[in-house]
């Protein structure tokens, strides 16, 4: 039986995706390369010691990935004071908390962005635990980051709630089962290719429907 709710932050309890993927778009037009904002938003959930080489090519990667990393984060950053929770996801940490499971808030984000995050929803008053990219190695679709939230929570089996395929790659690997809501924006079929359980369309839907998840309690 799970006893820890394990939330991805990013796309999953706060609108970030688009965000995220126009800033990696102006990142690397500083280094003259177009990528299409598309293919941009399909590498979103993956971390970005990994998503450079995965969209421009482990060239771009060695040359550029420190510089373009950089670029992101300074592009990101005006941006951030756009970004809003997704409707119900104060209520369905509530809901979850309240049938006993310990709560857990993963991201591979920026310490203080997880941080402002984190004050949109009040999560800190309802979380044994949250991560950084400081908390893991390697970032999803490793399962480094899934199995330090979960030994931060100090659960024995735990359930990753997320909205990308790269959320459910690595809980799968980390040995769990992965819930998925298409907030990132990703299809029903890619996530359940992904090894989703099952598939939302959104958080407040998540609710109404938890009985049907490993996260019935």
């Amino acid at each position: 039986m799970a006893d820890t709710a394990i939330f991805d932050v990013d796309g999953t309890l706060v609108d970030t995706n688009y965000q995220h993927a126009l800033a990696w778009y102006r990142a690397f037009r500083r280094h003259d390369i177009t990528l299409p904002v598309w293919r941009l938003h399909r590498a979103i959930g993956m971390g970005g010691d990994k998503l450079v080489a995965a969209v421009a090519g482990d060239d771009v990667e060695k040359r550029l990935g420190d510089d373009l990393r950089d670029a992101w984060e300074s592009e990101f950053e005006p941006l951030i004071d756009e970004i809003r929770p997704f409707e119900g996801a104060r209520e369905l940490l509530e809901e979850v908390k309240g049938r006993g499971f310990r709560l857990v808030l993963a991201s591979s984000g920026k310490a203080r962005h997880v941080e402002h995050f984190l004050d949109l929803i009040d999560g800190r008053s309802l979380a044994e635990a949250w991560t950084t990219s400081e908390d893991a190695d390697e970032s999803k679709p490793a399962p480094d980051l899934v199995q330090v939230a979960l030994a931060k929570a100090g659960g024995s089996q735990g359930v990753m709630v997320g909205d990308s395929t790269w959320d459910a790659i690595a809980a799968g690997r980390a040995g769990l089962p992965a819930v998925a809501v298409r907030t990132g924006g990703f299809a029903v079929d890619e996530l359940l290719d992904a090894g989703a359980v099952s598939v939302h369309d959104s958080l407040v839907e998540l609710r109404k429907h938890l009985d049907d998840t490993p996260l019935g309690g």
